[in-house]
């Protein structure tokens, strides 16, 4: 997948994205932004790193950390849809997972959680299990797994 496809596939469309990170610190909007012309599409990403920022900046719901944890479908979506409605955007993606290294029975290293808000359609939330990889793999994992979501997402 090449971020170059991406950026044309959303310029061509005249969308604007955002992205709200979690796991990932910034590394999605940091790829798109790696490419020249980028500011035709990208309009700013998300930093949430701490359940506090996830509330304050996306509006993610206390009651929704609570009951399902940060590592979660409901989470995901909550901060996709934080994301599209605070930029004011097209389209929006998150991340939220273990990048390890550690994690629990019930949310082990590599589960990532993702979200893909889209103005005027219901949100795209999946988990995908990427396994022990190792902190930075899955990083990268997820990294590119949001960037594919936003190309199918910019190419519909």
């Amino acid at each position: 997948m090449t971020v170059q496809a991406l950026i044309d596939a959303a310029r061509l469309r005249h969308l604007r994205i955002a992205t709200a990170e979690s796991c990932t610190a910034g590394m999605i909007s940091a790829a798109i932004a790696d490419i020249a012309g980028a500011s035709d599409v990208l309009a700013c990403g998300f930093v949430t790193y701490s359940n506090q920022a996830k509330e304050t900046m996306l509006g993610v719901r206390a009651l929704t950390l609570a009951t399902y944890g940060a590592v979660s479908e409901q989470v995901a979506s909550e901060m996709a849809e934080g994301a599209l409605n605070a930029a004011q955007v097209d389209l929006a993606v998150s991340v939220t997972g273990v990048a390890g290294p550690g994690g629990t029975v019930a949310k082990p290293e590599g589960r990532v959680c993702f979200g893909l808000a889209r103005r005027g359609a219901d949100t795209f939330v999946e988990t995908v299990e990427f396994g022990p990889l190792g902190r930075n793999a899955v990083r990268k994992a997820s990294t590119e797994h949001a960037l594919v979501l936003l190309l199918r997402a910019a190419q519909a």
